[in-house]
């Protein structure tokens, strides 16, 4: 008999993996003068979870007999997308944040179409997407309220 019910160690270190997502724009809002590098900070975990994703799926797909080649290829995209995005320094913080959520959900939707993961996990991933993306948010619009400081040789 196949469960439904996500494992509980899997829910306890899921929903603390959000902390990263959700603590830095609590910081922000109180110490809004830290909320770019605080955005930094979310930003880079955001594309940690999406290597960390990938790497499930590479690591489920690689336990076949014959691993998919378009699958394993699938795998590999999030961490190249999360490190672009980060290497996208022109982008403006709010930006960057925005597409890592983007990035989360496309994710989201990949996981939630599989057929070939535990029945529990579709469930698994969108209650900690949503939570990722409530964090990153909530960063992006408190990394938008930031006025930059004059440069002093302009003033």
């Amino acid at each position: 008999m196949t469960t439904t019910r996500i494992p509980r160690p899997v829910l306890i270190y899921g929903l603390l993996g959000l902390i990263p997502f959700l603590v830095p724009p609590l910081i922000a809002m109180a110490t809004p003068a830290h909320a770019d590098i605080l955005g930094l900070v979310v930003l880079f975990y955001g594309a940690l979870i999406l290597s960390f994703l990938g790497g499930a799926r590479w690591g489920q797909e690689v336990l076949r007999p014959v691993p998919r080649a378009g699958i394993i290829t699938l795998a590999m995209l999030p961490t190249l997308a999360g490190f672009g995005l980060l290497l996208a320094s022109s982008i403006a913080r709010p930006s960057q944040l925005t597409a890592m959520a983007a990035l989360l959900a496309l994710h989201l939707v990949w996981d939630a179409g599989a057929t070939d993961v535990p029945k529990w996990y579709p469930r698994l991933r969108l209650l900690l997407t949503l939570g990722a993306i409530a964090g990153l948010a909530a960063m992006a619009l408190l990394a938008a309220q930031i006025v930059p400081m004059p440069d002093a040789t302009t003033v």
